[in-house]
């Protein structure tokens, strides 16, 4: 049964530090993506995710983590779907869409169509704003996105 506090069938998870330059992606992206699109989706920041996670995505269809990333991609992000990991961090409080989903899965018996949007980012000193190349990044990923959310189930 849907929570009465949910607007849509889809939860976007912002995940960062807007204080760490590029960490922000993710925060920056579900603020343009609210912006644009106000009550299309439900929404949500996050400094990383936790346990407690994978009960608020049971509300939902279809989630969606967004994080920046170290990694050098060749588009400047990926959006992949986001397939079950079969194990659980016991030692640190900080989880991975993966697990997050997987634990949603063993613990409440639901698996919503999970997604990650990865963006990549190059600087991550302590400041706020992201660097030239990271804006150019977020800008294709939501031009992506924009385009793909039509064709999700």
């Amino acid at each position: 049964m849907k929570n009465l506090k949910t607007k849509s069938n889809t939860l976007i998870i912002g995940i960062g530090n807007s204080g760490r330059r590029d960490d922000g992606l993710g925060w920056a992206f579900v603020n343009e993506i609210q912006n644009r699109m106000p009550d299309h989706f439900d929404y949500e920041w996050r400094y990383q995710l936790q346990v407690e996670d994978s009960e608020m995505i049971c509300d939902y269809e279809r989630v969606i983590f967004v994080d920046a990333t170290t990694e050098e991609l060749q588009s400047g992000f990926s959006f992949s779907k986001c397939e079950l990991a079969e194990h659980y961090y016991f030692s640190s409080h900080a989880q991975n869409p993966e697990t997050v989903v997987y634990l949603a899965a063993t613990l409440y018996d639901v698996k919503p169509d999970a997604y990650v949007m990865a963006i990549g980012g190059v600087e991550w000193e302590l400041q706020e704003g992201l660097s030239e190349k990271a804006i150019s990044h977020l800008n294709r990923a939501i031009s992506h996105f924009l385009e793909v959310i039509g064709h999700l189930p």
